[in-house]
């Protein structure tokens, strides 16, 4: 009778060490996903401002201009509706649009001579970093926490209690991220 307690005891307090283990890993999750919102809400202030620093200099670039609101409202829609597939997707056209802006900046002497603007496209160079670092936390407690669900025993109860997989943040496979950036000298 006395082993049987100890065993059910035993088993018992290891439930509760993993139950609690997986809440841990869920929350770190949720707490990353809330740094890269952060930063992505620092980039979707940033833009606008930019855009409108630069809008009297790039007169001919207007199309440019409209492709880079267009693709940071698409972007913050995504990031409100909390779908991080759809973050992803969008995430990966705002970063193409703004390398491609830039760029195309570059070509523009007196941009690169204001300083509100030089300050502005250091900010924005900052804020894409931290994105990054960001999203790599993110991924690394996605994948600790997906692998503690998966695990045996856990998987025998970790959905019995409620705990779901997380989705990555991943760049879509056609996105133009993906593409390496053409450098001619």
């Amino acid at each position: 009778m006395t082993a049987a307690l100890i065993v059910i005891a035993v088993l018992a307090l290891w439930l509760v060490f993993a139950f609690n283990k997986l809440v841990s890993l869920r929350n770190q999750v949720l707490n990353a996903f809330r740094q890269i919102d952060v930063q992505l809400k620092r980039r979707y202030d940033l833009i606008p401002n930019l855009v409108n620093s630069v809008k009297g200099e790039m007169k001919f670039e207007q199309e440019t201009l409209e492709k880079v609101i267009k693709a940071r409202n698409s972007a913050a829609a995504a990031n409100a509706a909390g779908n991080i597939a759809q973050m992803g997707k969008s995430e990966g056209e705002l970063s193409a649009v703004l390398t491609r802006f830039m760029a195309l900046s570059e070509n523009y002497p007196t941009l690169k001579a204001n300083e509100t603007v030089t300050k502005l496209m250091e900010e924005l160079t900052s804020t894409e970093n931290k994105i990054a670092f960001a999203r790599q936390l993110y991924n690394d407690l996605v994948t600790s926490f997906n692998t503690a669900q998966q695990v045996f025993p856990n998987n025998l109860f970790a959905a019995a209690f409620g705990f779901k997989p997380a989705d990555l943040f991943e760049i879509p496979e056609n996105a133009a991220e993906r593409v390496a950036p053409k450098v001619e000298l």
